[in-house]
């Protein structure tokens, strides 16, 4: 039997930015954050993702790593927020820039299939009626949960810190955290601060049953760029 294996073309744009760097090398964030923005070709605005592989087994109740962050120059994406409330919470959701707002009508909605939103939060009253939505809401992960500050009774606070830049992070099954912490027409120094508090905030949240080395590795990139290598040294407090 006779196997073809097809391989893929690498486009000149990328071999010209592959050669920009050395993709063994550990670079500081500095360093790295303008790497990426000289190495990103896109005509659109590309997101800057930040990826974290940490020491941790995750399988572990006590070594599960998840938190929220607020970064000091927001994500550079307006976040739609769907605030599921009761009548007397609506006007402060409206007031706070809440893109959706209501109660029994959205969750008809999301039962039909809808979730053309980025965020859900509502009040811990509601949860009975939105853990029915759970097997919809669950595998995109919008469904509310206290720890990330969606299920509260200050909808129009919780509104404010996302449109603001708060996010909420947590490691995967294979020990990863992936989140995005701007876009590429960022400034650097912009791209850095937003790294500092992420990384800073990841560090804090190591668990105490965590042996060994907890920061692996720190890889940054843009939407189809190479990614660049951190030096972990060079962010840990």
């Amino acid at each position: 039997m006779t196997y073809i294996i097809k391989m893929t073309k690498i486009s000149k744009n990328r071999k010209k930015n592959l050669r920009k760097f050395e993709q063994q090398k550990q670079y500081s964030l500095p360093d790295a954050a303008k790497l990426v923005k000289e190495i990103t070709t896109t005509k659109f605005d590309a997101s800057v993702d930040i990826d974290v592989r940490l020491g941790v087994d995750p399988r572990k109740a006590n070594q599960m790593v998840r938190g929220i962050v607020t970064l000091p120059h927001g994500t550079g994406k307006d976040k739609k927020i769907l605030v599921i409330c009761t009548p007397d919470k609506e006007d402060e959701a409206k007031a706070a820039g809440a893109d959706f707002i209501g109660m029994d009508d959205y969750i008809e909605k999301i039962q039909g299939g809808w979730t053309d939103t980025d965020v859900i939060i509502t009040m811990p009253s509601l949860m009975n009626k939105i853990g029915k939505l759970g097997k919809i809401l669950g595998p995109r992960g919008l469904m509310p949960n206290p720890k990330t500050g969606t299920v509260t009774m200050e909808v129009g606070k919780a509104v404010k810190e996302i449109k603001s830049g708060k996010i909420d992070f947590k490691v995967d099954k294979s020990g990863i955290i992936h989140t995005s912490i701007g876009k590429v027409s960022f400034e650097p120094e912009k791209l850095i601060d937003n790294a500092k508090e992420f990384l800073h905030t990841v560090i804090k949240l190591k668990p105490a049953s965590a042996k060994g080395t907890y920061i692996k590795s720190i890889y940054i990139s843009s939407t189809m760029s190479p990614s660049v290598q951190i030096e972990p040294k060079s962010v840990e407090i």
